[in-house]
């Protein structure tokens, strides 16, 4: 396997000097498609889900098709690193990695323009919206899918903590479900010296606070369930006047996708109830919504193999880990594995402010990949 390395780590480096946000991914998709066009895929497909973008490479016959998904969107964080290809954008950087996991996938779409596909087809799915939960299910709700529907789906994420190109398994579950829940409370305003002329939300906002927290006890879910508190506002900061309305922001985490159900279930009764208590009008609305990873056992072997091909450690979580990622709306659907690349025992982790991909990474996740082709379409780079 042969592949321009200096020539990925400036690509990556750009990425990373721009990034965008969600739903905002207009130049991050110029960069990948002035990459992949003189690769001269099979297709090129623009727009999909959004921003996002598909090379398919097709064999010599027909068989299965294996979709290796990257994401491409960055995070709203103001970056503390001083190196030269610092992000440019003021407040955005790519803080969880996605500028790496695209530019491994554009090493291995430069693998495939010369490689013997005997059957079967690969689709390189450039992924954008993953922080906000939202660009998985865009992308399959896009019409534009419906002629590459997947046999088997793969996609990695970079896990500081763990020694750099190893590979991270799970059992089953890789990460949890999660999602948000906006609550809205409408009470009356009255003047501070008299509360009892109104209808204040702080009682319900109390109530719904520590029921939150007593939240996810054994007897009630199967594996581990709760409730984190992430935001609370109660009226306006005016000292004459007694509040007419709150909001909660909270996310509800699980490792079993039938656990959210019932957490999702419990938590709206238990603000009904508090709401009804206090005669307050209540909305509640659910958003950013990641099922749970689940793995299947065939394609877990199947990375367990790959990552054993390309001469690489493996290992095995023994939980879950309790971050979501949105590549679980593909799994639901689809055979598939979510995967760990160790980042480095010392990196930085995610989301932090002086977090960076290690460029160093790149060749070990392009060969997983290529391995991954090599067992099931018999490629050869």
């Amino acid at each position: 396997m042969s592949f321009d390395m200096d020539h990925l780590v400036k690509l990556r480096h750009q990425l990373h000097q721009y990034p965008e946000l969600s739903h905002q991914e207009i130049n991050t998709a110029a960069i990948i498609e002035g990459f992949l066009a003189p690769l001269v895929p099979d297709q090129l497909i623009r727009d999909l889900g959004g921003h996002g973008i598909a090379a398919v490479f097709t064999g010599k016959q027909p068989g299965k098709t294996v979709l290796l998904r990257c994401d491409m969107d960055a995070l709203p964080i103001q970056e503390t690193n001083d190196f030269i290809y610092r992000s440019k954008i003021e407040n955005v950087s790519h803080k969880c990695g996605h500028d790496g996991h695209m530019v491994i996938m554009m090493g291995l779409a430069e693998l495939l323009s010369r490689a013997d596909i005997p059957s079967g087809r690969v689709v390189l799915l450039f992924q954008p919206a993953e922080e906000r939960g939202e660009g998985a299910l865009k992308v399959l709700q896009d019409s534009k899918f419906n002629a590459l529907q997947p046999d088997r789906v793969f996609a990695l994420h970079n896990l500081p903590g763990f020694p750099r190109g190893s590979v991270i398994l799970g059992k089953d579950v890789f990460c949890a479900a999660s999602v948000g829940m906006e609550i809205k409370l409408l009470g009356k305003t009255s003047h501070a010296a008299e509360p009892s002329r109104g209808i204040n939300p702080a009682r319900a906002v109390s109530d719904i606070i520590r029921a939150f927290d007593r939240t996810g006890s054994r007897e009630e879910f199967q594996d581990l369930a709760f409730i984190t508190i992430v935001h609370v506002r109660l009226g306006e900061i005016a000292y004459g006047t007694s509040a007419g309305d709150a909001e909660i922001r909270a996310t509800l985490r699980a490792y079993q996708n039938r656990d959210m159900e019932k957490l999702i279930a419990g938590a709206r009764k238990t603000v009904q109830n508090c709401a009804d208590r206090e005669k307050l009008t209540v909305k509640v609305k659910m958003v950013e919504y990641f099922p749970a990873a689940v793995n299947h056992p065939d394609c877990l072997h199947t990375v367990r193999k790959a990552a054993q091909g390309a001469g690489l450690e493996t290992r095995n979580i023994s939980a879950p880990f309790p971050w979501s990622e949105d590549f679980s709306q593909f799994l639901l659907r689809y055979p598939g594995c979510l995967f760990g690349i160790g980042a480095g025992e010392r990196q930085p982790k995610v989301h932090n402010p002086d977090y960076d991909f290690p460029d160093e990474i790149i060749p070990q996740g392009i060969s997983v990949y290529a391995q991954i082709l090599r067992q099931l379409l018999g490629v050869k780079p």
